[in-house]
């Protein structure tokens, strides 16, 4: 059985995220760039399949500039046996980094297609659902527990009124939510052998997609920054501010 699993590059979550002063978008010169939390939850999750016995290929695939190299080499590290970058240098909106994935499970014929839920730098929590419309598969999301047997994957997810478990049959699409489990420690031995891997090159046009832009970003602004607070000296001085100037109650 292969896993394909989305890999995407964005500015690491420990960065302060600083907006252009232009307002056209984020500033990412000389940012540290690192694999989606969320995908690397998915990476993690594909390759403890794999050592299960469940699982006998994982496939890391990266949709964007040349520089997502690296973090196929993460993906691979952790235990992605190859990686395939499809190199663009256009900005890729969610449908069509899905037409991307599509055009390579088109290829590969993956019985598992894992992706995070969404990634942090656009949260647009739409590549998912697309790819599994695009392909008439089953899908399941916001994964916090995977098993796969007989050729069917039961996945428990988070909602509202508690938990809820699915069962789909194969091939099927599953994203992945944050208490799926803890990624591991990359080593630097397969750091090493990482770098030896094989990672595939190609260029949306060699699979066929038009992968021009159908949203505008027409402004990006940092948000307001918060008021201080203030400290009251009773109740009844607490119920009139929230009542007559917060106006929540």
């Amino acid at each position: 059985m292969k896993a394909l699993v989305a890999v995407k590059r964005v500015v690491d979550y420990n960065v302060k995220v600083r907006v252009k002063s232009d307002n056209t978008g984020v500033d990412i010169a000389n940012v540290k760039m690192s694999m989606n939390p969320f995908d690397e939850i998915a990476v993690e999750e594909a390759v403890r399949l794999k050592e299960k016995g469940i699982v006998t290929e994982v496939i890391a695939v990266s949709c964007g500039p040349t520089q997502a190299q690296e973090t196929l080499r993460t993906a691979m590290a952790i235990g992605a046996d190859r990686g395939i970058l499809v190199e663009s240098a256009e900005e890729l909106q969610p449908l069509a980094v899905a037409k991307l994935l599509k055009a390579v499970q088109d290829k590969e014929q993956a019985e598992l297609i894992i992706l995070g839920k969404q990634a942090i730098d656009d949260d647009s929590n739409q590549v998912g659902q697309m790819l599994a419309a695009l392909l008439d598969l089953p899908q399941a999301t916001f994964a916090s527990k995977v098993e796969v047997a007989d050729g069917k994957a039961s996945v428990t997810r988070e909602v509202d009124g508690g938990l809820e478990t699915l069962s789909i049959s194969l091939p099927a699409v599953v994203t992945t939510d944050l208490r799926l489990n803890e990624p591991r420690y990359v080593t630097l031995p397969n750091i090493m052998k990482a770098k030896k891997k094989p990672i595939d090159t190609m260029k949306p046009e060699d699979l066929g997609v038009d992968v021009t832009s159908r949203l505008k970003t027409l402004k990006v602004a940092e948000p307001a920054k918060r008021s201080a607070g203030i400290i009251v000296p009773d109740v009844t001085t607490l119920v009139d501010k929230l009542k007559n100037e917060a106006k929540v109650i």
